[in-house]
């Protein structure tokens, strides 16, 4: 693979953090992104490789400093080049759909400081994502010559720390389990924008062409397949989980807990795709057993939860409980996750508790004011229990909101429901 102290010589190392980027026409997404690093690095090294749009022009708007590198299929080769350029003694990888979180500037400042620390790994927010809200991303590092990206796609530059570690093992790396980077890619107008399925998993196939045993990248394939929602692909999609999880059992080791978690939460809703709950279930309860950081497991607390709630396992007695109780414990782990508020309340209604469902649709709402499924069932729940006032208000805002989401199914079906009760829709 290509080293970036071999092919690209380094730059001068200096006190402080650079940041550094890939980037090809990212002019809607650039500007935030480069305004959420300003009070925490000293440096900007921003790599174009061949944008048509505005995106060099703003990246010089925020006085980076700009490269050009011509496109050769390979995002670790395009990263080490940037990298090549950073003059700071600690180097923060980011990309132009990400957001740096301004809560976690003290702390990242704090982390740095740290002697023996050589890579952080950043909890990441997936604004968006249908799948896990969050994951763990190792993007801050020291200027190391010998830390590299390697991975044709989904580049990472674990191979190397690994490597280093084994050979100095005062070297350490650091979880900081505050979202610290907003990611947006994950958002259905930046898939269809960027053509992502397609380029994604041409790329990622020509990585396990010369490198068929790579866990990591069997894992990111197979999750990518199984998202797909066809059945050629929901198949290929678990036999690639499969084999990553067989080859990362042969080769136990911490280090792999991360991916280990991700293959079996992806197998998890690979089963649950095909109507196997049992092994869904299972998937998922490996997945949680893992020594992780609780934050990485939510979705895997959260899917569990459905498959109670949605009466796909267990018996009528502990389904409602179960399912409660796994939305209880996401809530307990990170207050803020909307979603998880709502489907309690939904769990909660279930089973006749309405106060309770009232407060945790409240809950919700008061995380995510347009969450236009929350304010549906809060208001058909005052409904309900003949809070009419209540309940129309609600109604109409989630119609509101559905139109603002381009859900005209569910608002038309909310203004026809309306109706049949005399009442007219704004």
């Amino acid at each position: 693979m290509l080293i970036n102290n071999q092919l690209f010589p380094k730059a001068p190392v200096i006190k402080g953090i650079s940041a550094c980027l890939i980037v090809k026409n990212e002019q809607q997404r650039l500007p935030e992104c480069l305004e959420s690093l300003t009070l925490l690095v000293d440096e900007i090294v921003v790599v174009d490789t061949g944008s048509t749009d505005r995106t060099v022009e703003i990246a010089k708007k925020y006085q980076a400093r700009v490269f050009e590198f011509a496109w050769c299929d390979d995002f670790s080769q395009a990263r080490n080049y940037a990298i090549a350029q950073a003059t700071g003694t600690w180097i923060l990888i980011i990309d132009a759909d990400e957001v740096l979180e301004a809560e976690a500037l003290a702390t990242l400042q704090n982390v740095v400081q740290r002697d023996n620390c050589l890579a952080v790994n950043l909890l990441r927010s997936e604004i968006g994502a249908t799948q896990s809200p969050y994951s763990l991303v190792l993007r801050l590092f020291r200027n190391h010559p010998e830390v590299h990206f390697e991975g044709i796609y989904h580049e990472s530059i674990d191979q190397s720390v690994q490597s280093l570690q084994q050979r100095e093992p005062q070297w350490q790396i650091v979880n900081v389990e505050i979202p610290t980077l907003r990611h947006y890619g994950y958002t259905t107008g930046e898939i269809a924008r960027k053509n992502k399925f397609e380029f994604a998993s041409r790329l990622m196939q020509k990585h396990l062409d010369s490198f068929p045993d790579d866990i990591y990248m069997l894992n990111k394939l197979g999750a990518l397949y199984i998202s797909a929602d066809r059945n050629e692909q929901l198949s290929m999609g678990m036999q690639l989980l499969h084999r990553g999880l067989k080859l990362s059992e042969l080769n136990d080791h911490e280090n792999h807990y991360l991916v280990r978690y991700e293959l079996h939460y992806h197998l998890g809703l690979a089963y649950e795709f095909s109507n196997d709950w049992e092994l869904s279930k299972g998937n998922y309860e490996q997945a949680i057993a893992l020594d992780i950081p609780e934050l990485i497991k939510i979705g895997a607390y959260l899917n569990l939860g459905n498959l109670y709630h949605d009466e796909r396992i267990g018996n009528q007695a502990e389904q409602s409980q179960q399912a409660i109780a796994y939305y209880q414990k996401v809530i307990e782990i990170m207050p803020s996750i909307a979603q998880a508020h709502c489907n309690l309340g939904l769990a909660y209604k279930k089973v006749g508790y309405f106060d309770k469902a009232i407060k945790a649709y409240t809950d919700a709402i008061s995380f995510a004011p347009d969450y236009a499924e929350a304010h549906q069932n809060l208001g058909s729940i005052f409904l309900k229990i003949g809070r009419f006032n209540f309940a129309v208000s609600h109604l109409q805002k989630a119609i509101i909101l559905y139109e603002q989401q381009q859900n005209q199914q569910m608002a038309q079906y909310l203004r026809s429901n309306l109706r049949d009760l005399g009442i007219a829709c704004q």
